[in-house]
């Protein structure tokens, strides 16, 4: 094509002409007085570009700022490059033996440090100073594509043995290195053009490390708010050491074992660790004499329903004798269901649940008084009675499962003493390298895809549709509470994207390119790429998973 052809970009229905070869940062660079935030990305014709990218067509652009999920983590990506650049050249690269940025809390990143230095208050403001100065700079961080095999000598030479590791287990022949002035890293996921778009951000010591923190995706210019919940932390730092313990700490340990035959051995160890817990938690339960109502409760593909079905076999082994209540069958009646701002049934908010029902037939029970339990009918959309009566004997306990069952005003009627609350999750400590984190949403979204389709015939395209509303409910309805509950149990399995993808990937594959939900599809697809595939043989039939993938003992 002529150089010197003009080629026609439209923009918000508007249309302009740039030469061929014009870089998209430019593009932004003239229509960024019409947004409120930083240009990060471009959306061309439904493909995310990173703003060096040169124009080569005719085409229409979406601008992407932080305000978006790919623009958020567009920023939170650089910023990290960033802070690891910082923080090698204060601390000297000969003195840093490992940064590990492990998972998200509370609108920032933890991570961990180990080196001839010390972690302090004093060090990070040093860190962050010079990020500020960096940024102040504004270095273009470049991109190159180099051979596969170059990259991971590169990384061993630059002693970054999660990278090597991960990058050995490639297929593709190359792979493209982001470098920052010296610094050479592996990212997975696009970067802004350079480090003056980086300048919200902190660096604050915290536990046994220390966070970056960041801002909101609503409001790119300032920090978000820091309130962690501790429980999750320690839930999440937990699990952490275990994955550590197996030697599966990230996705090229998690390959090197599945590749060299060791992946029963892992999956059964990982399972024995989760029953533990889950016998320990009866345990606690029995022990607790006024204790009659289990409420469990916890975001979407958590795999709550297996849960309750594993933690009543251990109530039974320690002497008790469970009964399964589902708040579901206390729906108000569909014509009294409220609606939400766009006219939807809002099933998820508390004022879709009958509460003053249940909590009279809970106080009935925990009286020992014989009380018919309803069943909702979901196809006529009505509370139903059919003879289901049930009386609570000395050792008999109730387990309640529901996105509520955390919330004191769902069961007001009962005594604190005669609850105990458990948060359930999918809290992925698993990470794709050193530097690249996977989000916990990113585990419960493949679960759901999976069961979605295989229970409920939907296509991958439908539930990530659908996903941003279950989001929004659960920030509004689970996730205010977690902190309420006596345990929190931590339901992520360490294998389980490796047994997920062989599953997920064709789901995702036919999701059309021409709707918005093809990019989320691409990001699943280019993160399941990472893994090795793992056969569901050896997962016990007990195994939280089987609640997604299918072939388990208990009825979900």
């Amino acid at each position: 094509m002529d150089k010197t052809a003009l080629l026609h970009v439209t923009v918000e229905g508007k249309e302009y002409s740039y030469p061929l070869g014009t870089p998209y940062q430019t593009i932004a660079a003239d229509l960024q007085k019409n947004y409120q935030y930083d240009i990060l990305l471009v959306n061309r014709d439904g493909k995310l570009c990173e703003l060096h990218k040169l124009l080569d067509r005719d085409c229409t652009l979406k601008m992407v700022t932080a305000e978006e999920k790919p623009g958020m983590q567009t920023y939170e990506r650089s910023a990290v490059f960033l802070m690891l650049k910082a923080f090698y050249d204060v601390a000297g690269r000969e003195n840093v033996e490992r940064i590990c940025v492990e998972y998200s809390i509370s609108h920032a990143l933890f991570l961990r440090a180990k080196g001839r230095f010390t972690l302090d208050q004093a060090l990070l403001a040093r860190v962050e100073a010079r990020m500020r100065e960096l940024a102040a700079q504004a270095i273009p961080i470049r991109k190159q594509s180099v051979s596969t095999d170059d990259a991971v000598a590169l990384f061993a030479q630059k002693r970054m043995p999660d990278k090597a590791r991960l990058l050995s287990f490639r297929i593709n022949s190359h792979v493209n290195i982001y470098s920052l002035e010296e610094f050479s890293d592996y990212f997975y996921g696009y970067m802004v053009p350079h480090t003056g778009y980086v300048t919200c951000f902190a660096l604050e010591l915290f536990e046994s490390g220390f966070v970056l923190r960041l801002p909101a995706q609503g409001s790119p210019r300032q920090l978000g708010d820091f309130c962690p919940s501790m429980k999750v932390f320690r839930e999440l730092y937990d699990a952490t050491l275990k994955s550590e313990a197996l030697c599966v700490s990230n996705v090229g340990e998690l390959n090197e074992t599945i590749s060299r035959g060791n992946a029963t051995q892992m999956i059964l160890a990982h399972e024995a660790m989760m029953e533990k817990k889950i016998g320990d938690i009866a345990q606690e339960i029995a022990a607790r004499k006024d204790v009659r109502f289990v409420m469990i409760a916890g975001p979407s593909s958590s795999g709550k329903t297996t849960f309750s079905h594993r933690l009543s076999t251990q109530l039974l082994a320690c002497g008790m004798r469970p009964h399964a209540i589902a708040t579901d069958n206390y729906f108000k009646n569909r014509a009294e269901t409220p609606r939400d701002q766009n006219g939807q049934y809002d099933f998820e908010s508390l004022g879709a649940m009958d509460v003053q029902q249940f909590n009279e037939d809970m106080t009935r029970l925990m009286r020992g008084e014989r009380v018919e339990l309803p069943q909702f009918n979901f196809k006529k959309g009505i509370r139903e009675y059919a003879g289901n009566y049930l009386t609570l004997g000395p050792q008999d306990i109730l387990v309640i499962e529901g996105i509520h069952c955390l919330n004191d005003r769902f069961s007001y009627s009962l005594p604190r003493q005669s609850k105990y609350r458990i948060y359930i999750s999918c809290l992925t400590t698993l990470n794709v390298d050193d530097h690249n984190r996977i989000p916990t949403t990113d585990a419960r979204l493949l679960r759901r895809i999976e069961r979605d389709a295989r229970t409920r015939g939907y296509s991958a395209q439908a539930t990530i549709r659908m996903w941003p509303s279950v989001r929004r409910g659960e920030e509004r309805n689970i996730f205010p509470f977690q902190d309420s509950a006596d345990v929190i149990f931590n339901s992520a399995l360490i294998y389980e994207t490796a047994l997920l993808k062989p599953y997920v990937e064709p789901l995702l594959f036919g999701v059309p390119r021409d709707c918005e939900e093809y990019l989320e599809a691409k990001r699943l697809l280019k993160f399941l790429n990472y893994f090795l595939p793992l056969p569901a043989d050896d997962v016990p039939k007990v195994s939280l998973l089987r609640e997604f993938i299918g072939g388990g003992c208990y009825q979900v």
